[in-house]
Parts: C-alpha cells; sequence; structure tokens
C-alpha cells in the first residue's frame, strides 16, 4: 500500500529550506502531498498576511518535480486538514520536536495512526531571516523613494 506524506507550510518567499522539507519528505514517501498554508490561516496563527499570496506560493510549490499534489490549508487544526486529505504520514522541520506545538501535534495524529517524521530545520534560511533582510533594505532605501527616483 502506497505511503502518503503530507508537508504543511507557508512556503513564502520560498528558499532553500523549503525546498529541503519537500526534498526530504518526497523521499519518505510514495506520494506526497504539499500543504499551502492559506493567506487568512497566516493571519490567525502567526499574525502577519504572507508576502507572497496563496496561489502563487502554490503554483510555486506545484512545480516542484517531487510534489506530486497541492493542498490549501484553509483551517487551523491539522488534524482536521488529515480528514480532508487523508494522509499516513506527516513532515515539520524538527524546530517542532519537543515543542508543546510539536507534542500536541504528535497526541492528535498517534491517535488516528499518522506518524509525525521530523527533518532538519535549515537554521541560515527562514522566511522570518529573509522578511528581516527585506525590511532593512527597504528602511534604507524605502520602496517609495527607490519608485520616484526610477520615474523622475
Amino acid at each position: 500500500m502506497p505511503v502518503i506524506g503530507y508537508a504543511p507550510g507557508a512556503y513564502d518567499l520560498f528558499h532553500v529550506g523549503h525546498l529541503n522539507i519537500l526534498k526530504h519528505a518526497a523521499e519518505h514517501c510514495d506520494h506526497l502531498i504539499a500543504g499551502v498554508v492559506s493567506d487568512e490561516m497566516l493571519v490567525l496563527t502567526k499574525g502577519r498576511a504572507p508576502v507572497i499570496p496563496l496561489a502563487e506560493r502554490m503554483e510555486i510549490v506545484r512545480s516542484l518535480r517531487f510534489v506530486d499534489d497541492v493542498h490549501a490549508e484553509v483551517v487551523p487544526d491539522k488534524i482536521d486538514t488529515w480528514r480532508e486529505v487523508g494522509f499516513d504520514v506527516i513532515f515539520k522541520g524538527d524546530d517542532w520536536r519537543g515543542t508543546p506545538k510539536g507534542e500536541r501535534l504528535e497526541q492528535e495524529f498517534a491517535g488516528v495512526g499518522v506518524t509525525v517524521q521530523y527533518f532538519p530545520y535549515t537554521v541560515h534560511t527562514s522566511s522570518t531571516l529573509l522578511r528581516k533582510a527585506l525590511a532593512a533594505i527597504d528602511a534604507e532605501e524605502p520602496v517609495g523613494r527607490v519608485a520616484r527616483a526610477l520615474t523622475s
């Protein structure tokens, strides 16, 4: 019986860390579904909207040869997503391991026979770091000033 894997994430400002988790996930299942968290769920769970809209993030992830399917995650609870999608293993970065949210995830999924598998988190590259770098660049050279300079 094929193993269906699920790799949820915002996949905003797509970077090598995203690529790594999806690539590793594909090596550990027969069919990989990437769950792309909706704009609304990111505002609800992280308190901020993504830089890249959902449809574009889904298209980026869908374009990877090792991703078999893409699912828009529109509910806050991963167990509800499992009820919609159906998967055998969920993949997360190891920054979740040993945390309250990771332990809660493991407990919920153990009850329905889903394995939680962790992969190394890419510490040197993250969307948070990219967002901070972009904010620093914008503070030095605000987009408005650059746009005005280009049109002058």
